[in-house]
């Protein structure tokens, strides 16, 4: 009898910490002090939908660009190694000799992110313009922003990151193959999937024959493995697992060689846990040749049916691009390319069939990776306007994650004050069930590396409840 009374002790008082947190988060639901402290000591399991370069922020960047004397443009703010021909650049050095260095500091922050942001510029190209101003500063200087990262994300009570970081250094020659650019366009015109698909098998061998294999086995080896036991990324506190990923602006057969050597890298390496697609998707050439890109993902899954993919789609709203282009960028990532979760996901209330759409997504467990901060800054898209409450009425699978915190001046904690802030009907079961998506649906190979992050995470969910529970 004693032992059945200790039990149910212990029973109470477990059920208590989840009360107590539970009780004491609808208290402070609009204290966005609180919220904060609380999110940032509450366990955030893994943030997945994390593009590497987006995610340093600008000040660490700006520092290595003034030490190591790099050319700025002072009319966009671009910077460079060695000083280029055209333009008007002037190294770093000079600039503080003029005594000029504090005002150009200042505004390369305000363009290599949002800080004080005005408005005299549309918020997308403000976001998407960033990254090839700052790029030079990142090339050869990954090992720092990976630490970078790594330390932020404990000192934020993250487990995991998932980072889209690519640098597959091709020079596979092509230009015998630039024909099918045309060709591949005009069958995706008339929607020709079969056409489509013999044409890259074509390809596809032509690459093999070019050793496509070597290029995706020298970034696993000599880059990512390198980088990740040098640094020794991964540790009782801590793990990384990458992203390769292709650009949505490329001509097709650049993209799909790109994405051939990506589908081989992640095929080839537990590191590399999947394949993504980035760049602004109402770009021209994304819009043009949206439909292709799909084709050329449900090809490479074919031939590596193992490797997992997710895919940026529907990060589009009303007035960025026309009504019919709402329609279908989600379902085609589904049903065509066959994603197994979905990045940002916006326009889903536009798409043709949503609510079929959503009921599949929710029975085949297809995640969506959810950017409030992002959302919000770049398509102007938040609270109710934003399709959360539509992914959860609908029980499709949803993890909370960044985006591009650097350049955003964001982070994984304010995304989760966010969600309480916006939507008081999730309560704290329901984020803590958010938290443990995000390693449930990562892309980890290996299945006792996940198993350990999910132990982890309970221990640090009790830890937490208890220590909030003496409050």
């Amino acid at each position: 009898m004693t032992r059945i009374i200790t039990l149910f002790c212990i029973f109470i008082a477990q059920i208590g910490f989840s009360q107590s947190a539970e009780s004491y988060l609808e208290k402070i639901r609009n204290n966005e002090a609180l919220l904060t402290a609380f999110f940032q000591q509450m366990p955030k399991g893994g943030d997945l939908h994390h593009h590497f370069s987006g995610s340093i922020y600008a000040e660490p960047l700006l520092e290595r660009a003034i030490a190591e004397d790099f050319y700025l443009n002072l009319e966009t703010m671009a910077v460079s190694k060695t000083k280029p021909e055209k333009g008007n650049w002037e190294n770093f050095s000079s600039l503080k000799n003029k005594g000029k260095l504090d005002y150009y500091q200042q505004q390369v922050m305000q363009t290599w992110s949002i800080k004080d942001y005005n408005g005299s510029v549309p918020s997308d190209d403000q976001f998407f313009d960033s990254f090839m101003k700052f790029e030079p500063t990142i090339a050869g200087h990954f090992a720092e922003g990976m630490l970078e990262l790594k330390k932020r994300a404990i000192a934020e009570n993250v487990l995991y990151i998932e980072t889209q970081l690519s640098t597959i250094p091709c020079d596979m020659n092509v230009s015998d193959l630039t024909d099918f650019n045309s060709k591949l366009r005009q069958a995706a015109e008339q929607k020709d999937e079969k056409a489509v698909m013999k044409l890259l098998d074509e390809l596809y061998k032509s690459f093999q024959k070019k050793d496509a294999k070597k290029y995706a086995l020298d970034f696993n080896n000599n880059f990512i493995a390198k980088l990740h036991k040098d640094l020794k990324i991964d540790d009782d506190k801590f793990t990384m697992r990458y992203q390769n990923f292709v650009l949505r602006f490329m001509d097709p057969v650049d993209l799909f060689k790109n994405l051939t050597i990506a589908f081989i890298s992640a095929n080839e390496s537990k590191l590399v846990a999947g394949v993504n697609i980035v760049s602004p998707e109402h770009g021209e050439n994304s819009m043009k040749d949206y439909w292709l890109h799909m084709v050329m993902f449900k090809y490479c899954h074919s031939k590596f049916s193992d490797v997992k993919y997710t895919l940026h789609a529907g990060e589009l709203t009303l007035g960025l691009v026309q009504p019919e282009e709402l329609t279908w960028h989600i379902n085609d990532a589904i049903y065509v390319a066959g994603a197994n979760r979905i990045g940002h996901g916006v326009d889903i209330a536009y798409e043709t069939n949503s609510y079929d759409l959503l009921k599949y997504m929710s029975k085949n467990n297809i995640p969506i990776e959810i950017n409030l901060a992002s959302n919000e800054f770049i398509l102007k898209v938040k609270e109710n306007r934003h399709p959360f409450t539509l992914y959860k009425e609908f029980n499709v699978p949803i993890v909370i994650s960044t985006d591009d915190a650097g350049i955003l001046r964001s982070s994984m904690t304010e995304q989760y004050v966010l969600l309480a802030k916006r939507y008081p009907d999730v309560n704290y079961e329901t984020i803590k069930k958010y938290v443990y998506n995000s390693i449930n649906y990562s892309f980890i190979q290996d299945a006792s590396v996940k198993k350990q992050l999910l132990k982890d995470l309970d221990t640090r969910f009790k830890t937490f409840e208890a220590n909030f529970s003496k409050k």
